[in-house]
């Protein structure tokens, strides 16, 4: 903010309110001395001088000086700011729209925290995004908003609002948002499939040939809706359509001896929908088949198919799996929602020094950078916000993936077609000859498709791919197993980023606890170094219990006694020194690298999940359960010896950060 802005505003606030005072005074309302004290007290207190004069007079503002009041407050902002001034009375705005651009656009926690709402879209020659603003010069929202902005080719239309218009828009907003999730609530409980065996009693006689032809695009809420469908058909829209409202990213139909189990993964952990009885596994399983577009005859290969459906007005598709087992055939369903993604590093990265090494390292022009994890890591995710930070129409993007997960405006993406031919190693020998600044390589698996992309990393590319290894220092190994040189590896690679992704305890009901000794002692912490930290457990209900709890009304609204919403990422940043170059040219082992790398400030997944339990967002159990190894402990413990300070209790290695013995506990160190 200028000095002559800051100027201009105090100008402004000093004399501001007049023809209003003068309105009060004329009207009755209150007389000079009371408006005199009120522009005063308004000034030191802050609040609003409406508020201020009630508080006075003792009398309510009749509806038109409060429009009078509203219409000179729009006019000074506009006069303070220099840009237009929205005022919600005369400028017509829908809450849908409001609502879709808050979901899609703009973060919510961005809008509270800087106080900004998006207002519309404006599409044409110029694309822009109007957004109200209660400071327009805020520079950390400005900075905030041409991130967002940009990538997406959109420029910012500044408006000036007033606190109290914008809070009320981003009440309205909340309170839609509220009616919406309970709706989505009350639909959710209506989904839940009857063990009935009666509805199950026509399925032996079912036809599926019977059943009605669909489009690609079919509306899953219309089919909730045909009651008049075979029970089968039903069964598979009502899992289809309990999978999207609960918000999972997997489901499992399981054949077994007795029933068909269908398990769905949420937030990472598999939990138990329904037992189905056994006689209708068949005719399940065709229906699957029938709408992923798979062979129903072939019993005997695993088949892989697609499934797109639209739930609540956004499109989602199925990745569909076919696996033929001792009881019948299993389905695996991954379900692939870009709705409910929202990209950018700085939304998954929680630490600051982790997240500057990324963006250093996709800010460089060649090279290759991989992403490591299992599957359901999250690592197509931060992939793809890696290019939506580089994406610029100065920038030639080309990815090879399968499947392509999230559709990108401005960038080239081509889906993997094995069967004709056109695979990973093939799409980036097309890409060589498309003049390409970033290639995406949605999967590493063989030596050809390594080799093929180190050396488009050699030849000035930057190359983004992933590799399934458990941490940053088992990408270099796993390279190696592929038949790539260790020179070739040394010379091409920027930094690997290895991720997992853990359970985030539920806010409302999170139970605060003091850890024991022996607790923090497994994780290498101590009791004197964790003094000022508050640590949580989540409050799990038995799912036995928890409808006895709902109807006591002490069911948790947010977490439906599950004692954990959503998932917070956890990654390990290892960034190719002249060091590591040199221990991965001379073929050093894994533990090896990844000690070297600790030793150099590398933040291991063990020790960024620890901190992640420190700020709240997670508990030792989930720890334990994604990240803790012994292994990962030790290559950690072995770094800190090197740092020359001992216990003086049991001599063990102590890091110089850390002031306390990760053994014995005791706070006391020699050098």
């Amino acid at each position: 903010m200028t000095n002559f802005a800051s100027q201009r505003r105090a100008l402004v606030v000093q004399n501001a309110f007049s023809p209003f005072g003068n309105k009060l005074i004329q009207a009755g309302y209150a007389d000079r001395e009371q408006v005199q004290r009120a522009h005063i007290e308004s000034r030191k207190s802050g609040k609003p001088l409406t508020e201020v004069l009630e508080a006075i007079t003792g009398k309510q503002l009749p509806p038109e000086l409060l429009r009078q009041y509203k219409k000179q407050q729009l006019f000074e902002l506009k006069i303070v700011y220099g840009v237009e001034a929205l005022d919600p009375e005369i400028t017509e705005l829908s809450p849908e729209q409001l609502g879709q651009l808050l979901d899609t656009l703009l973060p919510l926690e961005s809008c509270r925290r800087h106080r900004i709402l998006p207002i519309s879209r404006n599409e044409g020659a110029s694309p822009s995004v109007s957004v109200a603003m209660v400071d327009p010069d805020n520079l950390a929202a400005l900075d905030d908003l041409t991130r967002i902005l940009r990538p997406q080719g959109l420029s910012l239309r500044r408006l000036v609002i007033t606190p109290e218009d914008y809070q009320q828009l981003l009440n309205q907003y909340s309170d839609e948002k509220a009616k919406e999730q309970q709706a989505k609530a009350e639909q959710a409980n209506k989904l839940d499939l009857s063990l009935n065996a009666d509805v199950f009693n026509e399925v032996d006689g079912e036809s599926l040939d019977d059943a009605p032809e669909e489009d690609e695009d079919m509306n899953l809420d219309a089919a909730l809706r045909g009651a008049n469908d075979a029970p089968i058909i039903n069964t598979v829209n009502k899992i289809l359509a309990k999978a999207l409202s609960d918000g999972v990213s997997d489901i499992h139909v399981e054949p077994q001896e007795e029933f068909l189990r269908v398990r769905m993964r949420k937030d990472g952990v598999l939990h138990e929908f329904a037992r189905l009885p056994n006689k209708i596994t068949a005719a399940l399983t065709s229906r699957f088949k029938i709408i992923s577009d798979m062979d129903i005859a072939e019993r005997r290969n695993a088949q892989d198919g697609r499934i797109r459906r639209i739930f609540q007005g956004r499109t989602v598709d199925f990745r569909v799996n076919c696996l033929p087992s001792r009881y019948g055939e299993k389905l695996c369903l991954r379900i692939l929602d870009n709705s409910s993604t929202q990209l950018g590093l700085d939304k998954l990265i929680s630490n600051p020094e982790s997240l500057a090494m990324v963006r250093e390292m996709a800010s460089r022009p060649f090279g290759l950078i991989l992403v490591t994890g299992p599957t359901g890591s999250g690592k197509s995710t931060s992939l793809y916000s890696v290019l939506a930070e580089r994406n610029d129409p100065s920038v030639n993007i080309s990815t090879a993936e399968d499947p392509i997960e999230y559709a990108l405006p401005g960038i080239t993406q081509c889906q993997v077609i094995r069967a004709k031919g056109l695979d990973f190693t093939n799409l980036l020998r097309a890409f060589m000859r498309q003049d390409p600044d970033i290639i995406l390589v949605g999967e590493t698996r063989d030596k050809e498709t390594a080799k093929t992309a180190i050396e488009a990393a050699l030849t000035g590319h930057l190359v983004l791919t992933t590799l399934h290894t458990n941490d940053a220092a088992g990408a270099i190994a796993r390279l190696d197993e592929m038949g790539v040189e260790p020179f070739m590896v040394a010379g091409s690679l920027i930094g690997v980023l290895a991720q997992r992704l853990m359970r985030r305890v539920c806010s409302e009901c999170r139970i605060a606890y003091t850890p024991t000794p022996e607790e923090l002692g497994r994780f290498g912490l101590s009791v004197s170094g964790e003094t000022n930290v508050t640590f949580y457990k989540a409050n799990v209900v038995a799912p036995a219990e928890r409808k006895a709890a709902q109807d006591a009304g002490t069911l948790c609204q947010k977490c439906g006694g599950g004692g954990y919403k959503g998932r917070v990422g956890v990654y390990e940043v290892l960034k190719n020194t002249e060091n590591l170059q040199m221990l991965i040219s001379q073929g050093a082992p894994t533990e090896r690298i990844k000690e070297a790398a600790v030793e150099e400030g590398m933040i291991t997944l063990l020790a960024y999940s620890l901190n992640l339990v420190r700020e709240g967002h997670t508990t030792f159990e989930e720890v334990e359960r994604v990240t803790f190894t012994d292994s990962g402990l030790e290559a950690e413990l072995k770094a800190k010896r090197k740092t020359g300070l001992t216990c003086k209790a049991c001599g063990a290695g102590l890091q110089q950060e850390w002031l306390d013995c990760l053994y014995c506990l005791t706070p006391r160190f020699q050098e």
